[in-house]
């Protein structure tokens, strides 16, 4: 980060220092200025930060403790009073303060009127974080031998034990911090895993929840697991479609889907060797391009609008001999998620509260054969699993969710890891919710278009009802690259 932008930075700290003179921070709690940075550390955000220790065994409260790290983004309008608004990241594994500085745009709306309260959940960020050696996202496509190795040598490389690092257990942290800074209720959003953490908090805390955003949905009565690969495949059979329908993406790609089933062959039979700069390092790099990182580049770009509207392009070229281009975008992507995501923490959650519930039975297999993923993502859980701890589930965990708070749900139409189905699931048991569906577009939705306004109109009306959302269908997918100087027109 440039200088004039580091001072401009501090400045802006100092100003809301100012501003927040009266701001919510309870007795014994104490905040400091300081900067919330992204994963990638290209974004920041002024806050308050500190810490506040809670026993890693609630059950144990003079034993072991974890520090979580704690910030408070005071209102733009200096005189917010009562509840704050919480923002509870994905992953699993991801920071609430480094993604609240990535996706503070998606918010500002409301910040201009609420405090905004962030907690590192317990096991990421700077709260007592279970970081791994190294590994790539390639490593786990790799066989289920060599990820059942990497998973315990991050195992062994822990100071602690990972196990009491469950959604059980964070969601009585969050509440910890909600009462040490004397806010009476939470307004919360939850992306993706972290819809999952808000729900269960609903679930333990009504009486301080005041309403729920829930931006790519996993219902309670969801283990993850198998549905992954068919979701994935879902999203990408999307796109081959929209190609097909487009007459730009039709006329430059023809059978783009076909030639897709060509190129998983090859690369199956003979993977490439790929020598290129790494596209964030610079650094020389060389890469065996085979089938599973052809499926973990496919995964990682369909997450977003802006990385499939460049899939075609790539898969045509890669389908031609020409896997470079293909390779340098799954390494950036490959880059921003080892930065964003604690693994340890990860596995913990996924090995206590999915794959113990998932069952096995030989047509799921076979579903899983006819998807580009294949077995390999329910075969690697099952690596990880098999060395990893696991932690406190609390028993009614999966239990359909039932309440009349006010939920607004929203989903990507072409998701490949929540898809909009799993969100009318949940909306079965809740009173007052409105679900809100943006057409091509993916994972994570709260900061496209017109939507932070509306989440703001949400929050402060607590009606999902009477939202105006008619600008949503106008929120448009980034248009299909022909070629590598551009999208069409």
């Amino acid at each position: 980060m440039s200088d004039p932008a580091q001072a401009l930075i501090r400045t802006t700290i100092c100003l809301l220092s100012v501003i927040a003179a009266t701001a919510a921070s309870g007795a014994g709690t104490e905040l400091a200025d300081c900067l919330l940075e992204d994963a990638s550390g290209r974004r920041a955000v002024a806050a308050r930060c500190g810490v506040q220790s809670v026993p890693e065994d609630p059950a144990a409260p003079d034993g072991a403790q974890i520090r979580l790290r704690i910030a408070v983004i005071p209102a733009l309008n200096g005189s917010a009073k009562g509840d704050a608004f919480t923002v509870l990241a994905g992953g699993p594994g991801a920071a609430a303060t480094e993604f609240y500085a990535a996706y503070a745009q998606a918010f500002s709306f409301i910040h201009r009127d609420m405090d905004i309260m962030l907690v590192d959940q317990r096991g990421t960020g700077s709260s007592a974080a279970l970081a791994c050696p190294a590994t790539s996202a390639l490593d786990l496509d790799a066989d289920p031998a060599r990820i059942g190795t990497l998973s315990q040598a991050c195992l062994d490389a822990l100071d602690r034990s990972p196990a009491p690092f469950t959604t059980s257990l964070a969601v009585s942290d969050l509440d910890s911090v909600r009462a040490a800074l004397a806010y009476p209720g939470l307004h919360i959003y939850g992306g993706s895993y972290g819809s999952r953490v808000a729900q269960h908090y609903l679930r333990r805390f009504p009486d301080h929840t005041r309403s729920l955003i829930l931006d790519g949905v996993v219902p309670p009565g969801l283990a993850l697991g198998p549905d992954v690969a068919i979701n994935a495949q879902h999203a990408l059979n999307q796109l081959f479609e929209r190609c097909a329908t487009d007459a730009g993406c039709a006329r430059q790609f023809p059978r783009l889907a076909e030639r897709f089933e060509t190129l998983r062959g090859r690369l199956n039979r003979q993977p490439e060797m790929i020598r290129l700069p790494h596209p964030v390092s610079g650094d020389i790099t060389e890469l065996e391009f085979g089938e599973p990182a052809l499926a973990t580049a496919v995964r990682l770009l369909s997450y977003n609008d802006h990385g499939a509207s460049l899939l075609p392009l790539l898969l045509d070229s890669a389908a031609d001999g020409r896997s470079a281009p293909l390779a340098a975008q799954t390494l950036m992507a490959i880059e921003s998620l080892d930065q964003a995501l604690s693994a340890g923490m990860h596995n913990t959650v996924v090995c206590s509260e999915d794959l113990p519930f998932v069952e096995m039975t030989p047509a799921r297999w076979r579903a899983l054969d006819d998807t580009y993923l294949g077995r390999a993502s329910m075969e690697g859980l099952q690596a990880i699993c098999s060395v990893w701890p696991t932690g406190p589930v609390d028993a009614d965990f999966h239990h359909p969710l039932v309440s009349d708070h006010p939920v607004l749900l929203l989903s990507g139409s072409e998701d490949p890891a929540t898809p909009p189905h799993y969100a009318e699931q949940l909306a079965e048991g809740l009173g007052r919710s409105r679900h809100l569906v943006v057409a091509g577009q993916g994972h994570g939705v709260a900061a496209l278009g017109c939507l932070p306004r509306l989440l703001a109109e949400f929050v402060r009306s607590g009606d999902p009802a009477s939202i105006d959302a008619s600008c949503v269908a106008r929120i448009a997918p980034a248009p299909l690259f022909l070629d590598f100087s551009g999208p069409g027109p």
